[in-house]
C-alpha cells in the first residue's frame, strides 16, 4: 500500500535524495521545507511525479496534516547557515521537533529525528558509540547547532517516555554528494568548488584533523532501515563512514580527481572545531544490518561531476 510520507526540509541537500528514494519505492512524499537553505533546484525533477507535493512552510510553525510516517530533516547544517541566524537554528530545531512529535502523537505514527554526530562535540571518546554523551560547549558559536539538536533529541525521548510517540533517531556523521550548495562551507563542497576554479584550497589549522565522510546514498539507506526497524528499537544509531581521512589527505585527492592547479594555504582553525569525528557504527550493523558501501573516491567522483555541471 503507498505510504503518504512528510519530509521536513525535503529541498534539502539529504531531504531532495530522501524524497526521491521514498517516491521511486512508491510512496506518496510532501516535502516540506522554507528554502532557506534547501532549494527548489533539488526537487525540480521530481514536480512532475503526482506523488510529489512541496509545500513552502516554515517547520517551527505549527503544520497540521494527515500522513502515514515523519522524517524530520528542517535545519540548517553547515556552519555558515547555522550560525548566520543562530536564535532562528535553535528555533527550527527545538519547535521544529514540538510541532512534529506533536503532528506524530495525533496521528500516532512514526517520527523520525535526523540527529547529528554534532552531539558528540569536540570528543574525548573515539571512535564515538552512541553511549557517548559528548563534549559540547553549551555557550559557543557553534551552540545554536548543537545543542538544538540535543534539545531535540531530548524531545523525541520525552515524547516517547511520556506520550508512547513511536520514535526513531539517528545521529548523522559528515555527509557529502550531489545537490549540496557550493556555498554551504563544508569542508568537500568547498574543496572542489575551490579545485574546479583552481583556487587556492583554503584548510583550517594544519590540516591533520580528521573527518569521515559517507556519501548520500549510503546514508538514505540508513535511514530507510532505521524507519522500518520495529517500534521497540528508537536509537539513537550512528549512521556514518568509519573510514578516517585528515584534510589534507582529502585536498590532495581533490586536486587529483580534478586535475586541478590549486595550491593549499592555510588559515587560523575556527572556534569550537572538532579535531577529530569518527563514527562506532557497530549499533547499526547489528540492529540495521547496515554499513557504507561506497569508497570516498567513488563517492567524490560522482559529486565533482554535479559541481562540474553547476558552476
Amino acid at each position: 500500500m503507498r505510504k503518504k510520507i512528510l519530509v521536513t526540509g525535503g529541498a534539502g541537500f539529504i531531504g531532495s535524495h530522501l524524497c526521491e528514494r521514498l517516491l521511486n519505492e512508491g510512496n506518496e512524499v510532501i516535502c516540506l521545507d522554507n528554502y532557506f537553505t534547501g532549494s527548489k533546484k533539488n526537487i525540480v525533477h521530481l514536480m512532475d511525479n503526482p506523488y510529489f507535493e512541496p509545500i513552502r512552510h516554515d517547520v517551527s510553525q505549527p503544520f497540521y496534516i494527515e500522513v502515514d510516517e515523519i522524517y524530520n530533516l528542517a535545519c540548517p547544517a553547515s556552519p555558515v547557515h547555522y550560525q548566520h541566524d543562530a536564535i532562528q537554528t535553535i528555533k527550527t530545531s527545538v519547535m521544529g521537533a514540538i510541532n512534529m512529535l506533536g503532528l506524530a502523537k495525533r496521528l500516532n505514527i512514526k517520527a523520525l529525528q535526523a540527529s547529528t554526530s554534532e552531539v558528540y562535540g569536540d570528543p574525548f571518546i573515539h571512535p564515538q558509540p552512541e553511549s557517548y554523551w559528548g563534549n559540547v560547549n553549551p555557550i559557543g558559536i557553534r551552540s545554536c547547532y548543537d545543542e538544538g539538536k540535543r534539545c531535540a533529541e531530548a524531545l523525541f525521548m520525552d515524547y516517547h517516555r511520556q506520550n508512547k510517540v513511536k520514535i526513531k533517531i539517528i545521529r548523522i556523521f559528515n555527509t557529502y554528494g550531489p545537490n549540496m550548495n557550493p556555498g554551504d562551507g563544508r569542508v568537500v563542497s568547498n574543496f572542489i568548488v575551490q579545485a574546479l576554479k583552481n583556487e587556492d584550497i583554503t584548510i583550517f589549522g594544519d590540516g591533520k584533523q580528521t573527518r569521515s565522510f559517507q556519501y548520500v546514498d549510503d546514508l538514505i539507506e540508513g535511514m530507510t532501515k532505521m524507519m522500518a526497524t520495529d517500534d521497540s528499537f528508537i536509537g539513537p544509531v550512528n549512521i556514518g563512514n568509519p573510514n578516517e581521512f585528515t584534510m589534507l589527505e582529502l585536498a590532495a585527492q581533490i586536486i587529483d580527481l580534478t586535475g586541478s592547479k590549486s595550491k593549499i594555504v592555510y588559515r587560523p582553525l575556527p572556534s569550537d572545531d572538532p579535531k577529530q569525528r569518527q563514527p562506532d557504527i557497530h549499533l547499526a550493523k547489528e540492529k540495521l544490518n547496515w554499513e557504507p558501501q561506497i569508497k570516498l573516491r567513488g563517492g567524490l567522483v560522482k559529486t565533482i561531476a554535479y559541481f562540474e555541471k553547476i558552476i
